[in-house]
């Protein structure tokens, strides 16, 4: 029996400046799952989120979600961009930041109602953020900027999460609070879709992943996939054996 599928991929390819930076992608991603999405610097890793969100042309492709195109289910969408891309120094504040989340459901010309309110604070305080709910946003520390940003996609109440590296650069309190937030999403029937740099936490984190070079080298469960042989084509280089070399070394100190 076919797999209820949430986000298929069809044949994408997406350009910049006529140089293929994803190349005839497929891809099928399942609802109450976590994917990680690996590769090298430059594999396209954030080029495909940002397909996927429709924020950047294709050369050609289908992208569906329950059946349906982004125009018709975009407000189910959530939204968290690598840290680097966002503007910090903005005056706003940490409420007001996880509010805007709420925008996509109530148009940008009417104003929040209670309810709206209450969401976003239920959602600062299952990332632990919520005494510091009147602090500037350019205040806070990297890992916390981080969990105010995921606050802001669960305001959402979105059926897809998708999140660019998410776990770059925060303190280990700011991860096990990612990792809480990503697996309620997971047993609520969600989607999240990861893209992922650190290979070590992979089989923990994630249930699948896709491993990416402009083109797909291999995708499905982790316990299936997350293999030497296909790290060894995603990245050209065998990590294992550089793991298996530097441990001997240390074990000879």
């Amino acid at each position: 029996m076919n797999k209820k599928r949430a986000i298929t991929i069809k044949d994408l390819t997406v350009a910049y400046h006529l140089k293929p930076v994803l190349w005839d992608i497929d891809l099928d991603i399942f609802p109450g799952s976590i994917m990680a999405i690996i590769g090298p610097n430059g594999a396209g890793k954030s080029t495909l989120l940002k397909a996927i969100l429709n924020l950047i042309p294709k050369v050609s492709g289908e992208i569906l979600f329950n059946n349906q195109k982004y125009q018709q289910i975009y407000k189910k969408i959530a939204y968290v961009p690598q840290r680097n891309t966002v503007d910090w120094n903005f005056p706003i504040n940490i409420f007001e930041v996880v509010l805007m989340g709420r925008y996509g459901s109530l148009g940008w010309f009417k104003r929040p109602k209670k309810k709206d309110k209450q969401i976003a604070l239920e959602a600062l305080k299952k990332v632990e953020m919520l005494n510091l709910k009147d602090r500037q946003i350019s205040e806070l520390s990297g890992g916390q900027q981080q969990r105010v940003f995921l606050a802001r996609a669960l305001s959402q109440q979105g059926d897809f999460y998708l999140m660019d590296e998410p776990f770059q650069g925060v303190d280990s309190k700011t991860e096990k609070a990612i990792m809480l937030v990503l697996k309620e999403l997971k047993n609520q029937g969600k989607t999240v879709l990861v893209v992922h740099h650190d290979l070590n936490t992979v089989p923990h984190y994630f249930d699948y992943v896709t491993l990416l070079n402009v083109k797909k080298i291999n995708s499905g469960p982790v316990k299936e996939v997350f293999t030497p042989e296909n790290l060894k084509k995603t990245y050209q280089f065998d990590f294992f054996k550089q793991f298996s070399d530097n441990s001997k070394e240390e074990s000879d100190k």
